[in-house]
């Protein structure tokens, strides 16, 4: 009612954005009346006087930064400072060029608008266009049949092939359209329902942006949608002469693919462009890397993708040390037994309550009822047989007022509860933990009482120190007392691991098992997500639950989440039709605005309100009926399932009644275009998960539209408003007619779980008897609320997820700008000497506070291997910021001197390889060691011998660099890992676990960042070329491919029998570059294509008049 007051007296937001964007659109359609009399030549000059204006705009500071990169390469080796300085000025003119560029996409927004518009108006009214035939007119016409050249004139096709079939081009932007390029363009979140034409939304700020030449991303949530869309929209943007491509179609890595980043316009999933970052950097060269800046990127279905997906890290991973051993295969059968007591507990426990649960019940037997039933619940909460009998008048309202009372005072009686159960399970929080008896069970008739009873660690360590033992005795056993508890605790969490694959994870419904192994189901649109796993070893206990191969343990190579992957970008956009109910999440994380675009024609779909009964059973009959009913009719219906077990159920009620249907699970996604094509045939119904078919329409006839139109029917309400409102959104889309009815019981997850209690008194209150129905606003609105409880409750997770990936973050920008430096090479001496700088430092700050002296000169020696540059004396007598500031000018004066001498000595072997004219290497190894460790740098030839072998050091720099600091942050990674895990017992200490990983993760990666200095420093400072190197036989250096580093996937999945799970888990065993351990990912397969073939001899269709082989061929 507030809300309501509210809106009438101050207005709806939806409204006030409307009114701010009206201008703009009303100056978009003064802007294409002055297109209206230009030739198609006259519009594509256009579009080249737009990206004039924008290259005049920042052209200033744009020369700014090329003089100062001209100036930073001629500056000398030593003035680092000065070289520093200019350095920063770029990044700074970089950021004000990025500025620089808004106002001046402002300005020509309108314009640029009104010419896409115009464009599309030709395509769809002319057939043909006729224009003056440039080059890229050429180069397009020899590859597609939708250009041909003939002469001087080229001629665009307003049909074209996309995702393997003809499309022909007949859209035009409505008015509400060019309202949702603004709000894209501004960097907000456009909801525009279903139907509405985001695609062709998108065209307008991605045209505007794209004339930049600074690249723009359009981010799909499958590579069918970005093949698919980058061939049904590219046409617009190439007949301006705009580049464009889809990741999805090349290799990772390839060159292909680094082509296709170097276009103006960019299509690709999600993952694809987020595992390219995390493999760019892993890069050994930089013609390795693929990505330019991220400058402006529009997500598509963007909830799915910030939101549903970004519960999960990208990840890429290989072995780890024993990571094939696990313990699941010799758990299994106990746990196999203790379940089987438990079952047998827990049906006696729920006879006993029915046997007491009588008219004229005692306060005794009334409470001891009420534990029975509670103890049935606590020890399996997913058992149909409680599920049923909690659904009965009365039942749900006995037991949650048993569990209010043993919740109460930090559940200080709780123990008395459980005492009797074998293991207790949580489902809320989704916690699983042995009990005391069953503990004993599993431990009789062992010799170790303690098998499954962690150590107090503490108490024993203290007791150790106290005996009279030596030191080293002591040691020895303090060793094998952590060894134990280290042992134990694995067993234990394997157990947990095991039992909550047993009684929480069920098959056909959180995963499927397929080719042989366990596939996880995506909650959300109920595909199968390939590559994924579960974390903490949850998937492995999944495989040996059903027998299938158990795979090993991995660890971190690289990882990122993809909200820190997208904000990354200079300007974010998104665009849905489900996003106002997750608006605080966009603009918590994301900054991004949602606005509510106007739909072109009102909506006409009848939306009902839902009906709840008592038991599932009940209202599968129900839906049943009514799907009948509506086939019969002529009307197409759409039936919304959560799972693919239900969806398997109704298939085979619908088969007992003799309805024709067709299915869309993660067990038949393969055919999912097929069938969402023929969801809107008269009379078809089609089963499917929620979100199945999502970024595809589903279009009806004009028979089906005077029957009603398409009937949704929802067989459970999902855990998150906006999935059901993408069900809803199937209908009515344009304007069609239609209607949505979603059934519910209150033994669905949702209602069980968090909404059933309310509605439970409700339905007892009013007396409803076995298959009686319930439909009320309120029972709605009860519903909802629940929902949004879910809702709160996942967004906290993800929140929480990336807190502890900004702290990563922090610590993965700092790595990353170090091997940017390093593999591009203009200032890496920079950081060479930062490192140099923080290490004398280190050295000086633990020595010279306690005059130690010796251990100083000691320091140095071994670090930068040189003799300490003072005196014990001046030593003593200087001041710390004087001592390290002249240790470090002196290490710094020794290195360039140590460079010096070793490019003097290699050039000589270089220049003699280049004058010999029976060689024709292109390059060379040269060999550097320090004693300890030797490297082999690769060398160009004539670049060595043009700068006397100058550019060899500094190969020498890039590749030492590269080499250690991969190395230690691959160690980091699995430190940070390590201590994510063990950071989570502070709970148990009422401390707070991130604020502890926090405090940890800095000491641990400035030890890591010391590590490397001192690693980069001592080599440097004490390698030299081999003394005999001169008479080894010469070899060429191979050059190094542009290999894919591995396979990628991501992380485990977070759904509502998982809530606790902030994933991250394993993908791959990355080799070295070029030499992959595991075989190769089989290349796409791209949708058959019949375009024309060009012969060899023929004359190339690009009309130069030459042959095909010797123009494009």
């Amino acid at each position: 009612m507030l809300k309501g007051l509210l809106k009438i007296f101050l207005g709806d937001k939806s409204s006030s954005d409307l009114k701010e964007i009206q201008p703009v659109v009303d100056d978009i359609l003064l802007a294409e009346k002055s297109l209206l009399h230009l030739s198609a030549d006259e519009l594509r000059l256009k579009s080249t006087d737009l990206r004039a204006r924008i290259n005049d705009h920042i052209a200033d500071l744009q020369g700014e930064i090329n003089d100062l990169k001209i100036e930073a390469a001629n500056m000398p080796e030593s003035d680092l400072d000065a070289k520093e300085a200019v350095f920063e000025r770029i990044d700074t003119l970089e950021l004000s060029i990025n500025e620089a560029l808004e106002v001046v996409l402002v300005e020509i927004l309108p314009e640029a608008f009104a010419l896409v518009k115009e464009t599309a108006k030709r395509f769809t009214a002319e057939g043909e266009i006729e224009v003056t035939a440039l080059q890229f007119d050429k180069d397009i016409a020899a590859k597609r049949e939708m250009v041909r050249v003939e002469g001087e004139k080229a001629f665009w096709s307003n049909t074209w092939k996309a995702a393997g079939s003809d499309v022909t081009w007949e859209m035009v932007h409505y008015d509400v359209q060019l309202v949702g390029g603004v709000a894209l363009h501004r960097g907000s979140v456009a909801e525009m329902h279903t139907g509405e034409g985001k695609t062709l939304v998108a065209t307008l700020p991605v045209f505007l942006n794209a004339l930049t030449g600074r690249g723009v991303h359009l981010v799909t949530v499958n590579d069918y949608l970005a093949k698919r869309d980058s061939e049904w929209m590219g046409p617009l943007y190439e007949f301006h002469g705009l580049t464009v491509d889809c990741i999805d179609k090349h290799q990772p890595n390839s060159e292909s693919r680094r082509e296709a980043y170097k276009c103006d316009i960019t299509f690709g999933t999600n993952n694809e462009f987020g595992f390219d970052y995390l493999r760019d950097n892993m890069a050994k060269n930089p013609d390795m890397l693929v990505q330019r800046r991220h400058h402006y990127a529009i997500v598509d279905e963007v909830d799915s993708v910030l939101i549903d997906e970004a519960r999960t890290p990208l990840i890429i991973s290989g072995p780890t040390p024993k990571g094939d051993e696990q313990e699941f295969e010799s758990l299994k059968p106990m746990v196999v037994k203790l379940i089987q007591v438990q079952q047998k507990a827990v049906q006696g426990f729920l006879t006993e309550a029915k046997k007491l649960l009588t008219d004229g019940l005692s306060k005794e037997e009334s409470e001891a009822a009420g534990l029975a039933l509670y103890r049935a619940f606590r020890g399996l909460p997913k058992s149909k047989p409680i599920i049923k009998f909690l659904s009965n008048e009365g039942m749900r309202q006995r037991m949650l007022k048993v569990e209010s009372f043993y919740l109460a005072d930090n559940q200080r009686e709780m123990h008395k509860a459980d005492e009797e159960l074998f293991f207790v399970i949580d489902e809320k929080q989704n916690q699983i933990e042995l009990s005391e008896k069953g503990i004993l069970y599993l431990t009789q008739g062992m010799e170790d009482d303690a098998f499954f009873t962690m150590p107090d660690i503490a108490t024993e360590l203290v007791a150790l120190d106290n005996l009279d033992s030596n030191d080293e005795e002591k040691l020895a056993m303090k060793q094998e007392v952590m060894q134990d508890y280290g042992v134990k605790s694995a067993r234990i969490h394997s157990m947990n691991q095991l039992l909550k694959a047993y009684t929480l994870f069920e098959k056909d419904i959180e995963y499927v098992i397929m080719e042989n192994k366990v596939k996880i189901v995506d909650e959300q649109t109920g595909r199968i997500m390939d590559g994924r796993r579960y974390s903490d070893g949850l998937h492995q206990a999944i495989e040996a639950k059903e027998n299938v191969k158990i795979e090993a343990a991995t660890q971190t190579y690289a990882t990122v989440t993809l909200q820190n992957f997208f904000r990354m970008y200079h300007k974010l956009a998104g665009m849905t039709g489900t996003a106002e109910t997750e608006a605080g999440e966009f603009w918590d994380i994301y900054k991004l605005d949602v606005k509510v675009i106007p739909t072109n024609r009102p909506i006409a779909r009848d939306d009902r309100e839902d009906l709840v009964y008592k038991t599932k059973r009940e209202k599968y009959n129900a839906a049943i009926e009514q799907i009948a009913e509506l086939s019969k009719s002529g009307r197409p219906v759409l039936v919304g399932t959560t799972t693919v077990e239900v969806s398997e159920l109704l298939s085979r009620m619908l088969d007992r009644q003799g309805l024709d249907h067709q299915v869309l699970n993660a067990k038949r996604h393969q055919q999912e275009a097929e069938v969402v094509t023929r969801a809107g045939q008269a009379g078809t119904i089609t089963i499917a998960t929620n979100m199945a078919g999502r970024g595809t329409d589903i279009k009806l006839t004009k028979e089906v539209k005077e029957a009603g139109g398409l009937a949704i029917i929802g067989t459970e309400r999902h855990d998150s408003r906006r999935v059901d409102r993408q069900l809803r959104g199937r209908a009515g889309r344009q304007g069609d007619p239609g209607s949505s009815q979603f059934y519910a019981s209150l033994e669905d997850d949702l209602m069980r779980l968090f909404g059933s209690d309310r509605v439970a008194k409700m339905m007892d209150r009013m007396g409803h008897q076995d298959g009686e129905v319930i439909q009320h606003k309120m029972i709605s609105k009860s519903i909802e609320r629940a929902q949004t409880k879910v809702e709160e409750n996942n967004f906290g997770i993800r929140k929480r997820l990336l807190e502890y990936d900004d702290v990563m973050n922090a610590q993965r920008e700092v790595i990353y700008k170090l091997r940017r430096n390093a593999l591009y090479g203009d200032r890496i001496r920079t950081d060479i000497a930062n490192m140099f700088f923080e290490l004398v430092e280190g050295n000086v700050d633990a020595t010279h506070e306690s005059k130690d002296y010796e251990n100083f000169r000691l320091a140095m020696l071994s670090n930068l291997g040189m003799e300490a540059p003072v005196l014990e004396k001046e030593f003593l007598a200087a001041k710390t910021d004087d001592l390290v500031y002249l240790c470090y000018s002196k290490s710094e004066e020794s290195y360039r001197s140590k460079i010096e001498d070793l490019a003097s000595r290699a050039h000589p072997v270089i220049q003699r390889v280049h004058d010999d004219e029976s060689n024709d290497f292109k390059s060379i190894l040269v060999p550097f060691s320090d004693g300890l460790k030797t490297i082999q740098v690769s060398a160009d030839i004539d670049d060595s011998v043009a700068t006397k072998a100058v550019s060899v050091m500094k190969s020498l720099e890039k590749q030492v660099v590269l080499a250690v600091i991969d190395l230690h942050w691959k160690e980091h990674l699995r430190a940070m890992d390590d201590l994510r895990n063990n950071v989570q017992h502070a709970r148990h200490e009422q401390k707070d676990p991130l604020l502890i990983y926090k405090f940890e993760s800095y000491e641990l990666f400035k030890q890591m960042v010391q590590k490397v200095n001192a690693e980069v420093a001592s080599f440097l400072m004490k390698c030299t070329i081999p003394s005999n190197a001169g008479d080894q036989p010469l070899r060429q250096a191979k050059k190094v491919e542009a290999a894919p580093l591995g396979k990628t996937s991501k992380a485990g999945v977070d759904n509502i029998a998982q809530q606790n799970f902030a994933a991250r888990d394993s993908m791959i065993s990355p080799g070295q570059a070029g030499r992959p351990q595991a075989p190769p990912r089989p290349k796409p397969v791209d949708p058959i294509r019949s375009e024309k073939k060009v012969q060899p001899n023929s004359p190339c269709p690009c009309g130069s008049g030459k042959k095909f082989k010797k123009c494009h061929g």
